[in-house]
């Protein structure tokens, strides 16, 4: 019993270490806000809408110790498929890189190591918003810390596949949910 008590207790200041470093992990954006509506820039060229599909710009802060990449995400909970609607997929981002331009997605202004998976457009890259006329769909942007310097995925990598990768090496995430409507 006293052999499982320091354990417990180192553990629960391990967890509290984590959880108080995660919170210091912070997203921000020039081109999104939380909780407000894209802006036109964001949204999808095709399937009925008129956007400029650019990728936001996007920084983040605080990284736990042990950050050794990060991945960056965008996802629609919204979507009628049964399982979302994957607009973006970058993984491969060095830990040295805190920042994405707006509008950095298949330039060359995105990180030369970082690679930019296929969107459930279809595409390689970002893919702006572009929800069912008449409802209004969550948009969440996400970077997440990982404990490794490079997920080793496919180029034709499905988004579930790089979610689960992802998930697996996450030592800590932050988001900013936005909103859209047409």
């Amino acid at each position: 019993m006293f052999r499982t008590i320091p354990f417990t207790a180192l553990a629960f200041a391990v967890a509290l270490t984590n959880a108080a470093s995660a919170q210091d992990f912070k997203l921000t954006s020039t081109s999104l806000s939380e909780g407000q509506q894209l802006s036109l820039s964001l949204v999808f060229k095709g399937f009925g809408c008129e956007g400029g599909n650019r990728s936001p710009q996007l920084a983040w802060s605080g990284a736990p110790a042990g950050t050794k990449s990060f991945a960056v995400t965008a996802y629609d909970p919204d979507a009628p498929t049964g399982s979302g609607w994957w607009h973006w997929n970058v993984v491969n981002i060095p830990a040295s890189i805190v920042s994405l331009q707006e509008g950095a997605s298949g330039q060359e202004i995105m990180p030369k190591a970082a690679q930019e998976l296929t969107n459930d457009y279809g595409a390689k890259g970002f893919g702006g918003a572009c929800p069912p006329p008449g409802e209004v769909h969550r948009y969440v942007f996400t970077v997440h810390a990982l404990s490794t310097e490079r997920l080793d995925l496919p180029e034709n990598s499905s988004n579930a596949l790089a979610g689960y990768m992802i998930g697996a090496n996450t030592l800590a995430k932050a988001h900013i949910t936005a909103v859209y409507n047409r």
